[in-house]
């Protein structure tokens, strides 16, 4: 997988799967402890979830510009993973009070902001810019990002349910599950930055360069092309907006559906197996493992026949699929949802995870590498931030919008989430000359 690719994508694929382990691993949990320890109720724990989420996409934009401006992209991701590890560590503090634990929260939002955008820059800095690698980096990157992803919910449901238990009974000690989760979250954190800083050589010199190239303007391009380029990436910010607020509610809206609404039990082949309902998260990640390979397998064909569709059309059938996705919820609703009474299959939340995650990787590593080729050099920290930006207002949106899961019939609400996809999908394709146009300047 990582053939032709240079070493530093290796060490960059392990760094940021652990610290998405470390993400992952307390995003599982968030909702059910908010509701569980705190007592939370629906609207509350749907206005701190977005809020979180928002800020945590966030402050990725400033410190994209710190690193553009000040340390580089090397020391600021540094910083960051280490105040990340201090933040999971103080989630393990057992009893927390409420305010200990927005200062947690606002922790881990500081050191993500310096973290998240950043290592993303250092993938395609690993590159030229007219590399015809860089579009196949970010997919390989992108299931490292999911290798911790799928980790994480298993993590979390063992930690939670069944290691308090095991504690109890060798060593006679009573422990909080979701304080185990988040103290493994602090050690996922500290992998990363050990793998990070232990391996260094491999990337450190394509930072340099890269960083001083930034600082002096890079490939120079017209004050029109710099205009053009920012226009493009803003309208792929705006519509990626209403992605990750669907897509963000796998920890909110459809974690609440595996809760309420699902069976606990799936009988496959025989065998009858209880899923809890925050292990429903693992289906995305262990989907993007298995469907990568067959998406990037496809769009090479497409290309070989001169018919790959380019990365903006890619955003625009992500957005389609995604509409699709909740359509599947709807019926999900419809044939037992939306009474909360435990009653549906787990194969409707199945099917929606499957799709989505198609729309998903169509969409979020393509993103991606469309900021890393169309970001003009002296901003391209900052731009990085500002695709994370569109998901911070869509995570603060999901938490926004499923304040309404209880006050709305299901059915209704994710007739909305399906509605808004499709209508984004519309977007793109009238944006689209404009926006291949950008793409296309960069190629030349």
């Amino acid at each position: 997988m990582f053939k032709g690719h240079p070493k530093g994508l290796m060490v960059l694929f392990f760094t940021e799967m652990w610290e998405r382990f470390g993400f992952y691993t307390m995003l599982a949990l968030f909702t059910l402890y908010m509701k569980h320890y705190f007592g939370w109720d629906t609207e509350k724990s749907g206005q701190v979830y977005g809020l979180y989420l928002a800020f945590v996409y966030f402050t990725p934009l400033i410190g994209g510009f710190i690193a553009d401006r000040f340390l580089g992209y090397r020391k600021t991701i540094m910083i960051g993973a280490t105040i990340l590890m201090a933040g999971y560590a103080m989630l393990a503090i057992p009893n927390p009070t409420e305010k200990f634990f927005y200062i947690a929260l606002a922790v881990l939002v500081i050191g993500n902001g310096l973290f998240k955008a950043n290592i993303s820059v250092l993938v395609g800095n690993l590159y030229p810019n007219n590399s015809p690698l860089k579009d196949a980096a970010y997919n390989i990157f992108y299931m490292g990002i999911n290798v911790g992803a799928f980790l994480a919910p298993l993590a979390a449901s063992f930690l939670r349910n069944k290691a308090p238990l095991y504690i109890k009974e060798w060593f006679g000690i009573e422990v909080n599950g979701f304080n185990l989760a988040f103290g493994a979250a602090a050690v996922g954190m500290l992998l990363s930055l050990i793998i990070f800083n232990v391996f260094k050589e491999y990337y450190i010199e394509s930072d340099r360069i890269r960083h001083e190239d930034a600082e002096i303007g890079g490939k120079e391009i017209s004050p029109e092309q710099e205009k053009e380029r920012i226009f493009a990436l803003l309208v792929i910010f705006f519509i990626v907006i209403f992605f990750w607020m669907a897509f963000h509610q796998n920890g909110f809206a459809l974690t609440l559906f595996a809760d309420e609404s699902v069976r606990r039990t799936i009988t496959i082949f025989g065998y009858t197996l209880t899923i809890p309902p925050e292990l429903y998260q693992v289906f995305n990640p262990l989907f993007i493992l298995i469907l990568t390979p067959v998406v990037v397998g496809f769009f090479g064909y497409l290309a070989k026949k001169g018919k790959e569709p380019s990365t903006p059309a890619k955003i625009g059938i992500g957005m389609l699929l995604t509409g699709f996705a909740f359509l599947i919820m709807v019926g999900a609703s419809l044939a037992g949802g939306d009474l909360d009474n435990n009653s549906v299959s787990p194969m409707w939340l199945i099917s929606t995870y499957l799709v989505v995650t198609f729309g998903e990787l169509c969409l979020s590593p393509m993103g991606l590498s469309f900021v890393s080729k169309v970001a003009p050099p002296r901003i391209k920290g900052l731009m990085m931030g500002g695709w994370f930006v569109a998901t911070a207002i869509g995570n603060y949106l999901a938490g926004f919008v499923g304040r309404y899961y209880h006050v709305w019939k299901h059915s209704k609400f994710f007739m909305l989430l399906s509605v808004l996809a499709f209508v984004s999908f519309g977007l793109v394709m009238l944006s689209l000359r404009k926006l291949n146009h950008a793409t296309r300047e960069e190629i030349d």
